[in-house]
């Protein structure tokens, strides 16, 4: 079910519906299904919705859809109502699939890198695509490719000059903005709380649609009590799991650095202990603190904040962006990859860990070693270091 947020926000009517799963999606078992499931629902509420809003007089003057609802999309279309997409990725990889599934780059089975006609950009290897993109990619993502080729056939289908509302702004996306003459790509972003971006409602601190409990870990206490630029903050978003193998090199990585840090572990689905999936769990609370929910903007903002070791979602790598902290990329599929691509050689905002094999885009296992030379680079005073602060 989806839930409808604060009933204090004014101006705006909340319609909720149920999108087949009430104990949460994952409980589908299968993404695809769940996809599936979410289009057949969705679209069923959002027809019933327009309809009974046209019988009360009310009728629905334009819709704005996001990156995976291409069915909301379709429903503006059918009833003929103008619609706008809104893209939660960066501009690049709205470029990325437009060229892709416009046969002008064929990604496919590449092994050598990538030019595209996207001015500034680095060279891509296969590595730095989305991982969907690929021929070795899990068949779990097979759902993903085909909704960005509706997306584009919504957008032709509409005749004129469509605009595209990106969350991004021009001067980090300056040129991937312009790439694309067919589409009028327009840098609406950060969509950020006033409170963090530009100050004028320090009310407004949240989005108000946190998806996991908030905990009274008391951890801006402990930021308070750390230096200026000490500390390294790891988070891994709202969904992601990491191997227990993982999770003990990115233990020992942190206890090499001898540097504070806040690490966000959700509590397992599972029921297991902590204590059973951090073997230094003790050694680690000594140097630094774990939590299974926090803030993650009042941390980057924190004076205390350093570093960020994230996934490279693309609303992490724009909050690190607004609160000025460098990050070390640690991507593990999608579009994490060629976020952590432009951090890294684009931007200039960061670095990228490398596996310890050559397994697939979305495998392998970062070293505890790899991770602290990451990590001693980005936060230490050396020149590199500072570099990429400045840039953030």
């Amino acid at each position: 079910m989806l839930k409808s947020p604060s009933p204090l926000i004014q101006a705006i009517t909340f319609a909720p519906f149920c999108d087949g799963y009430d104990n949460g999606w994952t409980s589908a078992g299968d993404v695809q299904l769940y996809i599936s499931s979410l289009r057949t629902s969705g679209s069923e509420a959002l027809k019933n919705l327009i309809m009974t809003n046209e019988k009360g007089g009310h009728s629905i003057k334009h819709i704005v859809y996001t990156t995976l609802v291409t069915w909301a999309g379709q429903m503006a279309d059918q009833f003929q109502i103008p619609s706008t997409l809104l893209w939660t990725q960066p501009a690049t990889l709205f470029d990325i699939y437009y060229f892709h599934c416009n046969n002008h780059v064929d990604f496919t089975g590449k092994t050598e890198t990538i030019e595209l006609p996207i001015p500034g950009l680095p060279l891509l290897s296969p590595g730095d695509l989305p991982s969907f993109m690929l021929s070795s990619s899990p068949v779990v993502y097979n759902f993903a490719l085909p909704i960005f080729r509706e997306h584009f056939e919504l957008l032709d289908r509409a005749g004129t000059k469509q605009k595209v509302l990106v969350n991004t702004f021009d001067e980090l996306e300056f040129e991937p903005l312009r790439a694309i003459n067919k589409y009028d790509l327009m840098g609406i972003g950060p969509l950020i709380p006033s409170a963090f971006l530009d100050y004028k409602d320090p009310s407004d601190t949240s989005f108000g649609g946190d998806l996991i409990k908030k905990t009274t870990d008391n951890y801006i206490n402990w930021l308070n009590s750390k230096e200026i630029l000490s500390v390294t903050y790891v988070a891994f978003g709202s969904f992601s799991q990491v191997s227990k193998l993982q999770m003990e090199e990115i233990a020992k990585g942190l206890i090499k650095t001898h540097k504070p840090f806040l690490w966000v572990i959700r509590a397992a689905e599972n029921g297991e202990k902590l204590e059973d999936r951090l073997s230094r769990k003790q050694e680690l609370e000594k140097q630094g603190m774990i939590v299974q929910w926090c803030s993650q903007l009042e941390v980057l903002s924190h004076s205390s904040g350093g570093c960020f070791l994230t996934l490279c979602g693309w609303n992490s790598i724009m909050e690190s962006l607004v609160s000025g902290v460098p990050v070390v990329g640690f991507p593990q599929l999608t579009d994490q990859l060629t976020n952590a691509k432009l951090v890294q050689d684009y931007w200039k905002t960061g670095l990228r860990v490398q596996t310890a094999s050559s397994a697939t885009a979305d495998g392998g296992i970062v070293m505890a070693d790899e991770i602290a030379r990451c990590l001693e680079i980005v936060m230490g005073s050396g020149e590199r270091g500072e570099e990429m602060r400045k840039q953030a």
